[in-house]
């Protein structure tokens, strides 16, 4: 449009209209700021006063006491998690909720190290509304689905229920109305979501006897367990240091708490239904647990052992195995690349040294040609630029075995999967859940991280991981555990 037209368009404006209309535009900015920061908490949990979440009065009758808490960040962060939940729920006489596996970060925590973390509330919030996607999108998958947890299931102190089962018994909402790919749904069911997540998550803060919101976190406490307590209240060894606290303007103090004497038998809390954590991650940071620092005593020592490893599903495991001896065919090392995730895009040189130095030693000593299974985050097209290029161009020394993902031995896997149902035979006595499928328009899982860490666990050559990632951890994990089993 030229300068003429515009002119015969729009009036000259005197300056007092132009102040007016710049005031207009810094107010819509302000406004629409404050709405992008709001925006943590989806419309689906904002209600009105009069809307305020209670229990019913069969969640009140139940009489069994439950936990639950909000996984994050991606599948090993998830694992890890799971398996303190599994701790504190048994220290805590409760029975434990288990949740789905989330989307890769669809869920972040923060930094726990830089004190910079979501609230509890915030997180738990989050959780439930992608867990609601998860559903509605039909690739809800339970943890105990990929993960066999009959082990620790089996003994009578360790209970468990499927978030679904407990969503529909709890908040009386069976959740395959979630499932819908209508994305309008009714009206009732839309509003009985929105309640249920809202007391769920304790937006409203702790319930009478219903509910109890644990609104600590990472900044401020160290769970710990001591039959004595005799740690309970003192200062944590790993405080912020003054210039973070000046930096960040902040005022944390982490101290040790016992988590029976804070929140189990005896305590103000023992009398609420449900229990509500926020992040139960946990990882050492200068010396200092972050989160969970448990006494082994010998009330836990048998359980801490149990759940220090917890195997794949013998469906997934099976596919690891059929892929290593009927594709691989010989010895071969696995090499797991985290390379464009976080911190990691920052070392892909360090990541291809190690596997470059590894497989020299082993050319040294032959055979050739070395097998070479990888498992990595970077996509094939882009291989051809790095060391995984020339390894896969360089037949004579190395032969490169890696997963796609429209490999239908995945396809095969998934359905056995779903099939066997692990995640739903862990029912709670409170109802005849045990065996209920969910969404008969259930997309098939996806499972090849998981069979990717089962190949890996079998790789009689060596194992070279990514230093810091967990995913690397937990395959060191399988490893130990295939040696001793003799399970490869």
């Amino acid at each position: 449009m030229s300068p003429n037209i515009t002119s015969r368009i729009l009036p000259k404006r005197k300056p007092l209209h132009r102040f007016a209309l710049c005031v207009l535009i810094v107010f819509s900015i302000l406004y629409l700021c404050y709405t992008k920061s709001n925006s943590q908490f989806p419309a689906l949990y904002k209600i009105s006063a009069s809307e305020d979440p209670q229990c019913s009065r069969q969640a009140l009758a139940i009489g069994e006491k439950f936990m639950w808490y909000a996984p994050h960040s991606g599948f090993s962060n998830q694992l890890s998690e799971f398996k303190n939940a599994i701790l504190m729920a048994v220290i805590l006489n409760r029975t434990l909720v288990v949740p789905p596996i989330l989307d890769h970060h669809a869920v972040a925590l923060g930094s726990c190290p830089k004190f910079r973390v979501l609230d509890p509330k915030e997180i738990r919030i989050l959780v439930w509304d992608h867990v609601i996607e998860l559903i509605r999108s039909g690739r809800y998958i339970s943890i105990a689905e990929i993960v066999d947890i009959s082990s620790i299931v089996s003994s009578s102190f360790v209970r468990v229920i499927d978030l679904r089962d407990f969503v529909s018994i709890w908040c009386g909402i069976s959740l395959d109305m979630a499932c819908l790919e209508d994305t309008k749904l009714s009206s009732s069911i839309f509003r009985s979501l929105k309640q249920c997540g809202s007391l769920l998550s304790g937006l409203n803060g702790s319930i009478g006897n219903c509910l109890y919101a644990v609104n600590e976190d990472c900044r401020t406490t160290v769970w710990t367990y001591h039959e004595d307590g005799h740690e309970d209240g003192m200062l944590d060894s790993f405080q912020p240091d003054q210039q973070l606290k000046q930096k960040k303007k902040i005022s944390y103090v982490r101290r040790r708490k016992d988590v029976f004497k804070t929140l189990g038998l005896g305590s103000e809390v023992e009398s609420a239904s449900l229990l509500a954590f926020g992040s139960l991650f946990s990882a050492p940071y200068k010396g200092s647990q972050l989160y969970v620092d448990m006494l082994q005593d010998q009330k836990l020592e048998a359980l801490m052992e149990k759940i220090k490893f917890l195997p794949f599903v013998p469906e997934i495991m099976t596919a690891g195995k059929e892929f290593a001896k009927a594709t691989i065919k010989a010895p071969f090392l696995c090499a797991q690349l985290r390379l464009l995730d976080g911190q990691f895009k920052n070392h892909q040189k360090a990541t291809f040294d190690g596997l470059r130095q590894k497989l020299e030693s082993l050319r040294q000593k032959g055979p050739l040609p070395i097998h070479v299974f990888v498992m990595t985050d970077l996509p094939r097209d882009n291989w051809s630029e790095t060391y995984l290029g020339d390894l896969i161009s360089d037949a004579h020394n190395y032969k490169v075995y890696f997963f796609r993902e429209d490999d239908d031995l995945f396809r095969r896997a998934a359905i056995k999967l779903v099939a066997a149902g692990h995640g739903q035979r862990f029912a709670s006595n409170l109802d005849n859940t045990s065996g209920r499928k969910y969404c008969s328009t259930q997309k098939l899982p996806n499972l090849l991280l998981y069979v990717e860490q089962t190949v890996c666990s079998c790789a009689s050559l060596g194992f070279v991981g990514t230093p810091g990632s967990t995913i690397a951890e937990n395959i060191e994990l399988m490893r130990k555990f295939a040696s001793s089993s003799g399970q490869c």
